[in-house]
């Protein structure tokens, strides 16, 4: 139990420091200013976190709980700032970072909505909410058509992805291998999606 509680605290340090690169990132392809960059990368690692804490009625928030949450934010942007001062940062830097960032904090926000409630279709709602809405928050900011509202997968690999995980559970499996089996999940069909541009069919009315 240690070892999963350890697990899960160390992907949620990962999610929101890959999260926060995804914010800086998307605040220098707008060129705001150090603040700017710092605002980011903060509401986009810990948007998603906070509003499953408050729709949970969980308190203190995780991160007022846990500041180590906030130092890995800032570190994270500045790191990013300096090194994309020195190297461009690689081909769709950002989605591949916003990819992992959605998987960590999708299975993150499936296990601690578990703590909580016991019901599977609310834990996967929260799991998504967990994931998306840093996200969200992020390119709302950043006057970006949020990922979520576009064609390709985003939020569905977060329902997914914490669909599967909990289907996990009734197999035998360990906690780990579910948690990175559910990961897993949402990072190919995140990938899998900007790779071959896969997308959920389209509602249009004629005029």
């Amino acid at each position: 139990m240690l070892d999963e509680i350890r697990l899960l605290y160390l992907l949620d340090l990962f999610g929101v420091s890959v999260f926060a690169i995804s914010g800086a990132l998307a605040a220098g392809r707008k060129s705001l200013d150090l603040l700017g960059v710092v605002i980011i990368a903060v509401v986009t690692a810990i948007g998603g976190g906070t509003t499953r804490d408050l729709l949970l009625d969980r308190h203190p928030i995780f991160w007022i709980a846990d500041p180590t949450y906030l130092s890995v934010i800032i570190v994270s942007a500045l790191a990013t700032i300096w090194y994309t001062r020195h190297k461009a940062p690689p081909e769709k830097a950002l989605l591949l970072a916003d990819a992992l960032g959605l998987a960590v904090f999708t299975i993150t926000g499936a296990q601690i909505t578990q703590e909580v409630i016991s019901n599977g279709v609310i834990i996967v709602i929260m799991a998504a909410i967990t994931g998306t809405v840093g996200g969200l928050i992020r390119d709302v900011l950043s006057n970006d058509i949020p990922m979520i509202m576009r064609r390709d997968i985003y939020a569905t690999a977060a329902l997914a992805g914490a669909t599967v995980y909990l289907l996990l559970q009734f197999t035998g499996l360990s906690s780990v291998t579910n948690i990175i089996i559910g990961m897993g999940v949402v990072i190919g069909l995140r990938l899998a999606a900007i790779q071959w541009e896969l997308h959920l069919p389209r509602f249009r009315l004629e005029e």
